[in-house]
């Protein structure tokens, strides 16, 4: 069994995550690795859990935020167009 370093539940289906600069985290769900790893919002601090939005180098959780932030963000689009 593992010991999850966010809520501390000793659980035997936890989980390690890699991430890229090599440090390794255990978790007992995804809620605790979404509430230690995933970053926040630069407009209204929610959790981005999905792909966001990233201007300049600061995430949002939507273009609606990112456009909200600033200038920068202001051609910022949720909707990915394809070339067919």
């Amino acid at each position: 069994m593992a010991t999850c370093e966010v809520c501390g539940n000793d659980y035997d289906m936890a989980f390690e995550v890699h991430t890229r600069d090599g440090s390794r985290h255990t978790f007992d769900s995804f809620e605790c690795a979404i509430h230690r790893l995933a970053p926040s919002c630069e407009h209204c601090g929610c959790r981005v859990i999905g792909h966001g939005v990233q201007v300049d180098g600061r995430f949002y959780c939507c273009a609606h935020c990112a456009r909200q932030a600033g200038p920068t963000g202001r051609e910022a689009r949720d909707a990915v167009t394809t070339s067919a």
